[in-house]
C-alpha cells in the first residue's frame, strides 16, 4: 500500500488498519492536518488520511443533536449550524495558523480527539462534554460504537470521555455524534484597562462567583495586547481584562450596564459588540498573540486560578517568558523564548511546585522530540495509561508515541 492511505468509508478504515496490523506498520492518523505539530513527532512512514470521509450524516435542530464524519471541517458545520441559528458551544478553536498552517482546515474528529476547547469552556463545559457517540475502529481492526444520538444515552463505562482527549491512540474515529446549542441573541465583552495580573485574575474570580453569567473571561497582559486586532485592545497600552456576557438582549445589556458600574471603581471600562467582541474572543482561543512569532515555545498550563499569577511570576523571573490568562485564570498560555533544556525544566518545575499541568503546546520537532510534551504522569497512572493503549491497540499501530515516547 502507498505510503498516503486515503479512505472514503468506514470498511476502508478498518481494511487499512487491518493491513498496517498485518504488516505491523505504524500509522499517523491525521484529519485536516492542522495540529501534526501537536504532541511529540514521529517517523512514521505511513499515514492514514481520514480527510475523505467528510460529511454531515444527520442534523436535528429541534433535537440539538447533529452527526457527522470524522472528517468534516468544522467550517462546514458551523456554516450549517448557523442556518438554524445554533452553534458548537464548546466553542472549538481553529489552531491551524499557530502551527504554520491555512486557517479553516480543522476537523471535528480532530477536535474531539484533541479534547480542545475555546473561552465558553468556563459556561459550557469541555468538548467531551458534548461528545454523545461515535463509530470508530480500534488498532485491532475491530470496528465499534459507543454512546448514541440523545443526550442521555450512557449506561456503563462512557467510551466517549476516554477516547476524547487520546491524540488518535487508542482508535480511528469515523463518524462523530455531538450536542448542540441555540446562539446567543446578544454578545457583550466588558473590558477593564490597566489591572495588574493578580487584581485581573481576582476581578474574573468575583464575577464567576456572581450571578452575571459570563460566558468568557481573560486577562491579557500590557506586553500581548499590542497583538490584538481590535484597536480597543492594542492602543490602550495597558492590560485588559475582559468579560464576556451572552444571551437575551434585554438581560445582557443590563448586566453589562450593571458590571461596568460594579468594576468601574478597579479601573476605566469599555464595552466591545457582535462583531469585534467575536474576533476578540477567537484571538484568544486560536491563541493568535503568537501566531506571528514561530520562534517562541509556547506553553498551555492547566492549573488553579489562585496559583496562577504565583506561577507565571516565578517562571518569568527566571526566564524571558511572556504569558495571558483564559478561563479565570485557569489556563495559561505562556511564551517562552528559549528552547533549552533549563528552561524547559524551569517550567516544569514551576507547574509540579503548584500542582498544575503543562503541556509544550508549539515547539520544533527537535525539541519535542528530545523532551517531554505532555504533563508527565505518576508511576500508577502512566502504567494504567499503557494498560488502555493495550487494551485498544496491542501493536502500538496507531499513533505511537503522540502523547508517551513509550506509549
Amino acid at each position: 500500500m502507498d505510503s498516503l492511505i486515503k479512505p472514503s468509508d468506514d470498511s476502508q478504515v478498518r481494511e487499512a488498519v487491518a493491513w498496517a496490523l498485518s504488516e505491523n506498520k505504524p500509522l499517523a492518523v491525521r484529519g485536516g492536518g492542522s495540529k501534526m505539530s501537536l504532541g511529540r513527532p514521529s517517523n512514521i512512514e505511513a499515514t492514514l488520511d481520514l480527510s475523505s470521509l467528510s460529511g454531515v450524516i444527520g442534523y436535528e435542530p429541534s433535537e440539538l443533536v447533529l452527526t457527522a464524519k470524522s472528517g468534516t471541517l468544522l467550517s462546514e458545520i458551523s456554516s450549517l449550524l448557523r442556518s438554524e441559528n445554533q452553534e458548537m458551544a464548546f466553542e472549538p478553536p481553529d489552531l491551524g495558523p499557530l502551527f504554520g498552517s491555512s486557517p479553516g482546515q480543522a476537523t471535528l474528529g480532530g477536535v474531539i480527539a484533541c479534547n480542545l476547547s475555546g473561552p465558553r469552556r468556563v459556561r459550557a463545559g469541555a468538548a467531551r462534554d458534548h461528545f454523545l457517540g461515535m463509530h470508530a475502529i480500534s488498532g485491532r481492526a475491530e470496528i465499534f460504537k459507543a454512546g448514541g444520538k440523545v443526550v442521555k444515552n450512557v449506561t456503563g463505562y462512557d467510551l466517549c470521555k476516554l477516547v476524547a482527549g487520546s491524540y488518535g491512540t487508542l482508535a480511528v474515529l469515523t463518524e462523530i455524534t455531538i450536542k448542540v446549542l441555540p446562539r446567543s441573541q446578544k454578545t457583550r465583552t466588558v473590558l477593564i484597562f490597566g489591572l495588574s495580573d493578580k487584581a485581573g485574575i481576582n476581578a474574573l474570580c468575583e464575577v464567576v462567583s456572581s450571578i452575571h453569567e459570563p460566558t468568557g473571561l481573560a486577562h491579557l497582559p500590557t506586553r500581548i495586547t499590542k497583538h490584538s486586532k481590535i484597536d480597543f485592545v492594542n492602543d490602550s497600552g495597558k492590560s485588559v481584562t475582559a468579560i464576556r456576557l451572552e444571551g437575551p438582549e434585554p438581560s445582557v445589556l443590563s448586566r453589562c450596564e450593571t458590571l461596568r458600574q460594579t468594576l468601574g471603581r478597579l479601573g476605566t471600562t469599555e464595552e466591545l459588540h457582535g462583531k469585534r467582541s467575536n474576533v476578540f474572543w477567537n484571538e484568544v482561543g486560536n491563541v493568535f498573540p503568537f501566531v506571528s512569532r514561530p520562534q517562541i515555545v509556547v506553553w498551555r498550563i492547566l492549573v488553579a486560578p489562585t496559583d496562577a499569577v504565583l506561577l507565571t511570576q516565578n517562571i518569568c523571573s527566571q526566564c524571558d517568558a511572556e504569558c495571558y490568562y483564559d478561563w479565570a485564570g485557569g489556563i495559561i498560555w505562556l511564551g517562552t523564548k528559549e528552547t533549552d533544556l533549563t528552561t524547559h525544566e524551569i517550567v516544569r518545575r514551576s507547574v509540579k511546585a503548584v500542582g498544575a499541568q503543562a503541556t509544550m503546546f508549539r515547539a520544533d520537532a527537535n525539541i519535542r522530540a528530545a523532551l517531554p510534551v505532555f504533563e508527565p504522569l505518576p508511576d500508577p497512572l502512566h502504567k494504567v495509561t499503557a494498560r488502555i493503549k493495550q487494551s485498544f491497540d496491542p501493536k502500538g499501530i496507531l499513533n505511537p508515541g503522540r502523547l508517551y515516547a513509550d506509549i
